[in-house]
């Protein structure tokens, strides 16, 4: 019974901090999951022309995982395929976990953003990364990074 009442009370705290309708762009259930390359990064080849790509919660890069043994196996593997804007070689870290959104993957309901700071040697400023383990969408190269040579 006290378990009962405990998710209850965790599932109320959770529904009272969203909304019931995710603002939420750049989904694409029908996204192809990205190729791998030797070094288990992806190929991504596309480059977004949208600068609120990754850069803004609403518009998070979308890297759905397949279950739940490893949830940041896809954020490595997409990070570790990007370079900074000139091909310098980018080190990043995750900050924080936000933004709480309604999901249908998830068993709460419940899907946070992660977010991601990344920099390279030479930048004035390290940038954050807005990163989606629940969705998928089609995975492109934020504007302003490039991708990074094999």
């Amino acid at each position: 019974m006290k378990k009962i009442v405990s998710i209850l009370v965790i599932l109320l705290l959770f529904s009272s901090c969203i909304s019931t309708k995710s603002t939420l762009k750049n989904i694409n259930d029908n996204a192809p999951f990205p190729t791998l390359t030797a070094n288990n990064t992806f190929v991504i080849t596309q480059y977004s022309k949208d600068k609120k790509y990754g850069y803004e919660q609403d518009y998070p890069i979308n890297i759905f995982y397949v279950d739940t043994r490893n949830e940041t196996i896809n954020q490595q593997r997409f990070l570790n395929a990007l370079a900074g804007p000139k091909g310098e070689k980018i080190t990043y870290t995750k900050i924080e976990s936000c933004c709480p959104f309604p999901t249908k993957r998830s068993v709460m309901g419940v899907g946070l953003l992660d977010v991601y700071e990344l920099s390279w040697e030479g930048q004035r400023n390290p940038i954050k990364l807005y990163l989606n383990i629940y969705e998928k969408g089609e995975l492109m190269i934020p504007v302003g990074l490039t991708a990074k040579k094999n």
